[in-house]
């Protein structure tokens, strides 16, 4: 069974902005793109980087350490296939910023 959990107001991040937040014991980043809000595991599977501290270009999240790039919609890797991080549901509700966990 899934579980809801409120990690953000959307104010918190403006269009285009990424941040890191904690839920229990897992990092997540959270980032705005135009509006729409995507959430993946913070640590990039190349080497575990911050892809909270990441820079954001449309959908395409890119690594600060190595710069390896992740689409946000599907966490995919865009220049090493086969390689993914986790992806987490978000849903807006009344100005708040929710997640999906399993």
């Amino acid at each position: 069974m899934s579980k809801w959990m409120k990690v953000a107001r959307t104010a918190d991040l403006a269009p285009g902005q990424g941040k890191t937040v904690r839920v229990g014991a897992i990092e997540i980043a959270l980032f705005n793109a135009g509006a729409t809000f995507f959430a993946v595991a913070n640590a990039c599977c190349h080497r575990g980087g911050p892809l909270g501290e990441g820079e954001l270009d449309g959908t395409i999240v890119t690594c600060p350490w190595h710069g390896w790039q992740f689409d946000m919609t599907t966490g995919e890797s865009i220049d090493h296939p086969g390689a993914s991080v986790p992806t987490y549901h978000t849903e807006v509700r009344e100005g708040e910023v929710y997640l999906e966990l399993p």
